[in-house]
């Protein structure tokens, strides 16, 4: 009963052995709560029943929940690796009761499971409470049989729990496990308490209050929220005092270690446990729809992601390896986790191509280094806005950058990189607002409990009476919506699709005695409760009243024309792409759809032509769209596609069109998605599919949009009526075009090519009378100096390459000039004088003149630029008089 998922089975097993319902782990993206970045706790999920705000069909609850702690308030990845239970992804164990059982209850579950079903001896085990807390300790010594030496009073908030500054809160108890004498460490409240001996398993909380903003209250129902870190308690249950030697993270480091080849001891250690622990968080993250990007969450699991990278390029890893690790976690995982299992190709193509960035941001970095200190002497300190640039635009880690620079006896300025880093933390706090899943706004809840979920006739109906329940206005819940006002109404019952999974709300009529209301938008809030905004046209709409509602049809008409066509393009990038694809995000408008996806690059013209042409093949199909009430369980195991990290019922509506005709399901029917959007009710409805444009949305996303019927047809008009119109101006036929502008373009090509060689040999005299090659003597030094229109900036290094070969020894200085009147400026100087000149400096002094600052290079090569070309000949004459006087 000591593995890992031996001990989270049991846990659980036993919850439901005594009345609790067994909840499946939320999504590491948090759903109810928009102050979180990610789950963090296993409570998070249960927060608004706690509160009162949401309501569940059950009162006893117990979880293994998925957290995540590496950014924000909670963030312990600098940590990870170097101490023995620090982790970013950890799962907690906890039972939950909804104003059901207390503390009693809470206490006897407690000790029968850890001192009965897992078998600790009670010796090495003792308590904390609420140094108030008389109950608590009462109930221990009556339950456990405790002394009174090993329930410890502690007076501090370590021992009571509270959600906020206000809001349920209540003591709490604690169960450590000690280790014994040979471990340094005291017991809780004591001076030694930071120690390893005595460490802390499970903590019980007792929500028994309401803090308010002047005063504390009792609840009327108290509850019970728990958590159990199965990391370190699987650590005491296989006698180990490290997190990192369970037999979970064995498997992973033994799998780091054959693909490293670089056995986890000594220094290395450490490595291999970073890379153990953050790939648990980039496979749970990717799974549940969070993908590597530069902002939010997607730029904490870069961190993460860049952080293990690190680590694996100290171990000597030059190729892509921890994506080949993804087999091992789902191993040991995926039973336990299925969405590993079903995100398994999606994880490791992520994954992979992250690991591709970074190689190329250590070669990247490394570059930008040189050019930064390319001025630099031995002793030399790197300013840390410089630095931290390097490690926020670019991912160059900070300990990088200091390896990078240790041989040359350089330093970072690690003060001045902290503030930076400061900084930015600070901005990305105030930019924060949160962005869980759901909205919790108070409001909402409390009107579905008052008023109920809203029954959607939608699906068979596009016209219904219902009767107003609830009327809001400016936010704030109203009696009547005057004539003239702009609010929200809520009805028993409504056609109304409210905007949810892509598909945008309807909108329509609503239509009473004396009454006529424009609805302009629909949204689903507090999961199921319809609300209308509306703008009242005539009469006053109280509560009460019943209204006729009808939908926009056409509207609606095209808007399923689009929801139906999205499927079938989603299963057309699977069959074309593979089945790595998955939909990370969609926008389904009357006018148009937008579907975006994982794929790890760029689509190919004819990739495109095929998904387009398979869509295209099922709506010719005319085949009928099907729609069938499923259990979630059963219609994930009949095929059906689910997204990462959404939120389904326990019935689920699986939606079914088209028979494949080619590849592994042909004769099978093609598309099957859970989905909760309108549809057409045959595929011939859409009349057409044509896709408008692919492109990238973030670091392996792609978007696909895409017209459906007459916009298709209108949109294909005026792409025939371009074509006909280019081949009129190019005096061919439309099936000429191509043809005929791929020639102009490698003539065009041709030209450019030669006007640019033209202009290279001007600069270098070639077009010049004879003897007028530019160059003359500057006191002891020769100077080459020519001022030229129109060349691109960065061919003058090699121009200027050329110069110092045919002067063997001397200056050459090469200013071109723009239309925009800047002007940039390159100076070369020979080895051989670079003792005596330094090419950084002459530049600047020619950038000067220019009315520039700076520039820079190396003392044989700089470059720089000025905003006012028109000074071009004063910067040479700069020049020319710094190299007489020397």
């Amino acid at each position: 009963m000591s593995g890992v998922n031996e001990i989270r089975s049991t846990f659980l097993d036993y919850f439901k052995k005594n009345g609790h319902e067994v909840v499946q782990s939320s999504p590491l993206v948090p759903r109810n709560d928009p102050t979180l970045m990610f789950t963090n706790a296993g409570m998070v999920p249960f927060k608004n029943v706690f509160t009162g705000l949401e309501k569940r069909d059950y009162v006893r609850a117990t979880s293994s929940q998925k957290c995540v702690r590496a950014g924000g308030k909670h963030n312990d990845l600098d940590n990870v690796g170097y101490t023995a239970r620090h982790h970013t992804f950890f799962e907690m164990l906890g039972n939950f009761s909804f104003g059901d059982y207390f503390k009693e209850t809470a206490i006897e579950h407690a000790w029968t499971l850890v001192t009965r079903e897992f078998g600790l001896p009670k010796d090495k085990l003792l308590v904390t409470v609420y140094a108030e807390d008389d109950e608590a300790f009462d109930l221990w010594k009556k339950i456990g049989g405790l002394s009174e030496s090993k329930i410890i009073r502690i007076p501090t908030s370590d021992n009571f729990w509270s959600m906020g500054d206000t809001g349920p809160c209540g003591p709490c108890s604690e169960i450590f496990y000690d280790h014994g004498e040979h471990v340094w460490g005291g017991p809780p409240g004591s001076p030694e308490e930071d120690g390893d001996r005595f460490i802390e398993i499970w903590n019980l909380v007792f929500m028994q209050y309401e803090q308010l903003v002047d005063k504390r209250i009792d609840l009327p129902r108290p509850s019970i929220d728990t958590g159990m870190g199965l990391e370190r308690f699987a650590a005491i249950m296989q006698g180990v005092h490290n997190n990192y030697e369970i037999d979970l993270f064995r498997a992973l480091i033994s799998s780091s270690e054959n693909l490293t080849g670089v056995e986890a001891a000594g220094n290395t250690l450490a490595s291999h446990r970073v890379i153990a622990d953050h790939l648990r968080s980039m496979a749970f993250l990717i799974a549940d729809g969070v993908l590597p990007s530069n902002e939010g969450r997607g730029y904490v699991l870069r961190r993460i992601m860049r952080r293990a990278m690190r680590h694996a390029n100290l171990l000597g890893a030059r190729d892509p390896l921890i994506f080949k690790m993804i087999p091992t976690l789902v191993r040991e995982m995926g039973q336990a986790y299925p969405e590993l299992v079903r995100a398994e190709p999606l994880i490791s193509e992520t994954i992979q191509l992250e690991e591709k960035r970074f190689i190329k941001t250590l070669e990247r970095g490394l570059g930008l280094l040189d050019d930064a200190t390319s001025t630099f002497n031995a002793g030399d300190r790197l300013d840390g806005e410089t630095a931290f640039k390097l490690y926020d635009t670019y991912g160059f880690p900070l300990d990088l950058t200091q390896d990078a620079l240790r041989n040359r006896d350089i330093t970072v300025d690690t003060d001045g990189f902290a503030k930076a880093m400061e900084r930015q933390r600070a901005e990305a706090r105030a930019a924060w607002a949160g962005s869980g899943e759901a909205a919790t706004d108070a409001v909402w809840f409390t009107l579905k409990d008052e008023l109920g979920a809203t029954e959607f006739l939608g699906y068979e109906t596009e016209q219904a009476e219902g009767v107003v329940t609830g009327l809001l206005k400016d936010g704030e819940v109203v009696e009547t919506l005057a004539e003239g006002d702009k609010g929200i109404v809520i009805t028993n019952q409504t056609p109304f699709y409210g905007e949810s999974g892509g598909q945008v709300g309807d909108t329509g009529s609503m239509v009473g005695e004396g009454v006529e209301l424009r609805v302009v938008d629909t949204q689903k809030k507090a999961d199921g409760l319809f609300v209308h905004s509306v703008e009242v046209v005539k009469g006053d709409v109280t509560k009460g009243i019943a209204l006729e509602m009808a939908v926009n049809g056409a509207r609606r008409q095209a808007i399923r024309s689009n929801h139906s066509a999205t499927h079938l393009v989603h299963e057309a990038l699977r069959e074309v792409l593979g089945s790595h694809v998955a939909q990370k995000g969609s926008l389904v408008t009357p006018e148009r759809l937008r579907f975006d996806f994982s794929h790890p690059k760029p689509m190919s013209h004819d990739e495109v032509a095929v998904v387009e042409r398979l869509a295209n093949e099922m709506v010719l199909q005319n085949s009928k769209v099907e729609t069938r009430l499923m259990a979630v369980d059963e219609a994930i195991e009949s095929g059906a596609m689910a997204l990462f990290g959404e939120k389904y019922g326990d019935e689920v509506r699986v939606v079914s069109m088209g028979t494949a005709v080619e590849g592994s399901k042909a004769g099978k029917t093609y598309s099957v998605e859970l989905c909760g959007g309108t549809h057409v009710s045959s595929t011939g409805e859409i009349g057409l599919v044509t896709l408008v444009s692919e492109g990238a949305v973030a670091a392996g996303v792609r978007r696909i949009e895409a017209l459906t019927g007459s916009e298709a047809r209108k949109y294909l008009s005026e792409q025939d009526a371009r074509v006909r119109e280019l081949a009129g101006l190019l005096k061919v036929g439309a099936g000429d075009v191509t043809s005929r502008v791929a020639a102009l373009m490698d003539e065009r090509r041709k030209l450019e090519r030669e006007l640019t060689e033209a202009k290279k040999k001007l600069a270098m005299g070639g077009g010049s009378s004879a003897g007028d090659t530019g160059v003359r003597d500057a006191g002891k030094f020769k100077l080459m100096a020519r001022v030229v229109e129109g060349i691109n900036p960065k061919d003058l290094k090699g121009i200027a390459d050329e110069g110092k070969t045919s002067l063997g020894s001397g200056v050459v200085v090469l200013i071109s000039t723009a239309e925009d009147g800047k002007a940039a400026i390159v100076v070369g100087v020979t080895k051989d004088l670079t003792e005596t000149v330094s090419a950084v400096d002459l530049v600047r002094i020619g950038s000067e003149a220019l009315g520039g600052r700076g520039g820079g290079g190396r003392p044989d090569m700089a470059q720089a630029g000025g905003p006012d070309g028109s000074k071009a000949d004063d910067a040479v004459k700069a020049i020319e008089d710094h190299l007489a006087a020397i």
